[in-house]
């Protein structure tokens, strides 16, 4: 048991972390007039991204030029903007780049707390968290928080350090030289295959005598997988090296052992995809590029969230709250394994909207505020409408697609309800005992392609089920069984309104199931 004498205050909501999530959580509690406070170790917001990434380009979209002037649409090409109404404060202000500095989302941050005057306590690190009969203590060096819900906001807190023998003589990603200088003449070894191992593989191009990243699984390309989160295309010189033999590779191996010897590193490893073929390579760096966890320390023993299998991210249920700790909310990075690899709850641009979501259902649990929806008839031209508005407009089934959905419920004796930007599992799980909702969002075609820039296509309202595009996807639910679903065909510029392929096809669709 933790003991202090530091005096303690009553909060519902406490946040720790702020951080983009911390900081988009406060927001929308303050606006709700829920009573909050936001705890930060460093002083001041964001303490990550003054270090990450190390090279200091985001990958994250910021197209600041579109042909839409409604700043609802805009926002799925902004991928850095933090919502608030009225939308005074948008990253582009800071920054034209498509791919923008970290420095200048530091700025735009720090900007965004003191314009909102959010209720943030910096310099306050959370040192030991437990669980109460009623929710949690938080100790800090000043004060004993207690709080009827916590929510951790606090984004990777340690690295991801694989059981590699020898690991320890790999320099890490969070500590290694930034200056390509250093790695002259060099052969490098970077363990790991994701953006942080490719970031410091184009950094170092034109220096290293020679590159190898390694890891045992193939590297997954975004614009095969459609994760902004996997390998981004701008770092495609890496692969043209390796295909055009200059002695960059890129590996599919298991590293055994690393061994200092003498000013240089021999590297055990057995090829994944070679009959177990072994080699014995020889480098002069080791950099360790294989990612974060989250840093589970301050829990005690009593309190400790399960985690995922690899250890890193915490399970969640449908509302972002732990599997096995009552109370205990995850927001932001930490937030992803429900859609992990598949939407983008680990970017601002995917939690901004699921905290406005949490937002809502914290409200509904801890301050009894119903969730909102609107009332619709439930005719097919009413809802017809209603649906081709939504998936044309709304920035969060765009960015969160195949995870955030809206929900229709249809009622026997009464208007119909409107529910929006839900887990779609959330929605099953509320609904579980309901005959007849639909759900509405946006989805990519997932049939594997061999090529994605060749895929032949099939523009027949019939075939839209073989969209690989992306494209709105209607489901119907009988409780939590899937009844039915309809695909509308995929469009170029998204905007699903042609009368022949989306308006009929819907219509006769919805049709068939009301009346």
């Amino acid at each position: 048991m933790h003991t202090d004498t530091h005096p303690t205050e009553q909060h519902r909501y406490l946040i720790i972390g702020a951080g983009p999530a911390g900081l988009q959580l406060s927001y929308y509690l303050q606006q709700a007039g829920s009573e909050y406070l936001t705890i930060e170790r460093g002083p001041h917001p964001s303490q990550f991204l003054r270090h990450f990434p190390r090279h200091r380009k985001l990958i994250s979209l910021n197209k600041t030029h579109t042909t839409s002037t409604d700043p609802e649409i805009r926002l799925r090409w902004d991928w850095n903007s933090l919502l608030h109404e009225p939308f005074d404060l948008p990253f582009p202000k800071y920054s034209n780049d498509y791919f923008p500095h970290a420095d200048d989302m530091v700025r735009y941050l720090t900007d965004f707390h003191h314009h909102h005057n959010l209720n943030v306590r910096f310099d306050t690190p959370a040192h030991h968290i437990e669980r109460t009969p009623d929710g949690f203590l938080v100790h800090t060096d000043q004060h004993t928080l207690r709080a009827q819900c916590l929510v951790i906001a606090t984004g990777w807190g340690r690295p991801n350090i694989p059981d590699i023998p020898g690991i320890e003589h790999a320099t890490g990603y969070e500590t290694m030289s930034t200056d390509p200088n250093h790695y002259t003449d060099h052969r490098v070894l970077i363990l790991g295959k994701g953006n942080s191992a490719f970031e410091t593989a184009s950094a170092l191009l034109g220096h290293a005598a020679m590159i190898h990243l390694a890891s045992p699984r193939p590297l997954r390309l975004a614009w095969n997988t459609k994760h902004p989160g996997d390998v981004r295309g701008h770092h495609g010189a890496v692969l043209d090296s390796y295909q055009f033999k200059t002695l960059h590779s890129v590996l599919d191996c298991v590293i055994d052992r690393i061994q200092p010897v003498d000013n240089r590193y021999q590297v055990h490893l057995t090829y994944t995809h070679a009959d177990h073929e072994t080699a014995v390579m020889e480098y002069e760096s080791v950099l360790r590029c294989t990612g974060f966890a989250m840093d589970t320390t301050p829990f005690a023993p009593t309190c400790q969230p399960d985690l995922v299998p690899s250890g890193r991210l915490p399970t969640t249920t449908p509302d972002w709250q732990s599997t096995n700790i009552d109370g205990l909310y995850f927001a932001g990075t930490l937030a992803q394994d429900r859609d992990f690899k598949r939407a983008s709850s680990a970017f601002i641009d995917g939690f901004r909207y699921n905290l406005r979501t949490l937002t809502h259902l914290l409200r509904e649990r801890y301050e009894g505020a119903p969730l909102h929806h609107t009332p619709h008839q439930p005719d097919p031209h009413t809802l017809t409408t209603l649906i081709l508005d939504r998936v044309n407009w709304s920035s969060a089934l765009w960015t969160q697609f195949e995870y955030l959905s809206d929900a229709i419920v249809i009622n026997p004796h009464g208007p119909a309800h409107h529910y929006t930007d839900l887990p779609e599992d959330h929605i099953r799980d509320r609904f579980k005992n309901h005959p007849h909702y639909y759900t509405v969002g946006l989805h990519w075609g997932r049939d594997p392609h061999p090529d994605v820039f060749n895929i032949e296509r099939h523009p027949q309202p019939d075939r839209a089920n073989e969209s690989a595009f992306i494209h709105p996807v209607i489901r119907r639910y009988h409780g939590p069984d899937l009844v039915d679903e309809l695909h509308l065909l995929e469009d170029l510029l998204a905007e699903w309104r042609r009368p022949d392929r989306h308006i009929t096809p819907l219509h006769d669709y919805l049709t068939r199931h009301l009346t």
